[in-house]
């Protein structure tokens, strides 16, 4: 430890980013404490979590340098080689092709569940003590250090702490760090599908005036939804019977797959944008939802928040190299410049795009579609869009 009873850092939130930030700290050489309120539940494949990521390039290699990609990869992972975008409204389609990239897949579909079973199995091995179940309900903090109180009477003291603990963070509240709320007035339904056409290792997505619905390959004839509706319009998809909501399904996807058909329970969350003020407080820093939570429409909402960690790691590694002090309050507010930028132009982004698609105005509805047939034929915008996305 950095001195006699006191970690280097503390991690809050045990998820995908916290995990990872605490693993990612732990192999750069310090001393971690991971807090979480509880633990997760061993990953099945007879039990596919709900909850899905289109996992960038950028992402696998930080996993990869973790120690944990192969094993992630080797329990279930879906490749996907193309994406293709359209508009209910008419027009071309925006088609991404791994081929015309030059790579031998653009992403993979993978469970939240498995992410976090694999990260967490890797934790003991990296030095990462644990504190769960076990919550923070106070803080204080100093120029030296952050002493946090847990539930169960606990106390720890760390150089750092960071809040990781999702997008209504306890410790981002106890450092005052604020943050910018708008509620989308949409629910994001998720379950899984079989489709009567091969997926096609496509991750597919079509616009609707009420929002976009995503379906992403899980196996050659599964696949996961993510259908973007209004709130009451999502109420009411959850409560039709499964003939019904097939029916309507395979309608709002246009038929491009055949008959839909669902195989699994579903399920609803909320969408809102929601953005930190500021990403460091002190000795607390924020990262993942606790910092930013964006519309899912591009499927960058855990990729953003794996590229905060990536970013931090390197800052810890680069100040260590030089024999640094990485806690140095103008290395945290470099990083968290950086990062803050970066998820705000992301985020806008894509509140830009639900804004434009997500309606059925006539001149929208006209030029949207065009819009996205002309971007489909322009190979150098492709590339540009597929990197940014990929964080390549």
């Amino acid at each position: 430890m950095s001195r006699r009873g006191q970690w280097d850092a503390v991690v809050v939130g045990g998820g995908v980013v916290g995990a990872a930030c605490a693993l990612a700290l732990a192999n750069e050489g310090l001393q971690v404490a991971l807090v979480e309120g509880r633990e997760p539940s061993a990953w099945s494949p007879q039990r596919p979590d709900l909850r899905v990521f289109a996992f960038a390039a950028d992402n696998a290699a930080l996993f990869e340098s973790l120690g944990v990609w192969e094993s992630v990869r080797q329990a279930k992972v879906r490749a996907y080689r193309r994406m293709c975008v359209w508009d209910a409204g008419g027009g071309g389609d925006l088609t991404f092709d791994a081929d015309s990239l030059g790579r031998r897949e653009l992403g993979w579909i993978v469970e939240n569940g498995l992410l976090v079973d694999r990260l967490w199995a890797a934790l003991p091995g990296a030095g990462v003590q644990l504190y769960c179940p076990a919550r923070v309900e106070s803080m204080e903090q100093d120029g030296k250090g952050v002493r946090l109180r847990l539930d169960d009477g606990r106390r720890i003291e760390a150089a750092i702490a960071i809040a990781a603990d999702g997008g209504e963070s306890t410790l981002r509240t106890l450092a005052g760090l604020e943050v910018s709320r708008h509620d989308y007035g949409q629910r994001g339904v998720v379950g899984y599908i079989d489709s009567a056409l091969p997926n096609q290792d496509t991750a597919w997505q079509r616009f609707l005036a009420t929002g976009p619905l995503a379906v992403l390959p899980y196996d050659t004839h599964r696949s996961s939804i993510v259908w973007t509706l209004p709130d009451a319009e999502a109420e009411r998809v959850l409560a039709l019977d499964d003939d019904s909501f097939n029916r309507e399904l395979t309608n709002a996807f246009a038929g491009r797959l055949g008959e839909l058909r669902a195989v699994s329970p579903r399920a609803a969350f909320p969408l809102r944008r929601q953005l930190a003020k500021a990403y460091v407080a002190g000795r607390v820093l924020t990262l993942g939802d606790a910092a930013h939570v964006v519309h899912p429409l591009a499927g960058q909402g855990v990729n953003l928040g794996l590229r905060d960690v990536a970013g931090l790691r390197d800052m810890v590694r680069e100040a260590r190299q030089r024999r640094q002090d990485w806690t140095a309050p103008h290395r945290l507010q470099r990083w968290a410049r950086a990062r803050r930028s970066d998820n705000t132009v992301a985020a806008y982004g894509f509140d830009a795009i639900n804004k434009v698609f997500s309606n059925d105005e006539l001149h929208l509805t006209l030029a949207r579609g065009a819009l996205l047939g002309l971007a489909g034929r322009m190979p150098p915008l492709l590339s540009l869009f597929w990197k940014r996305a990929s964080g390549l």
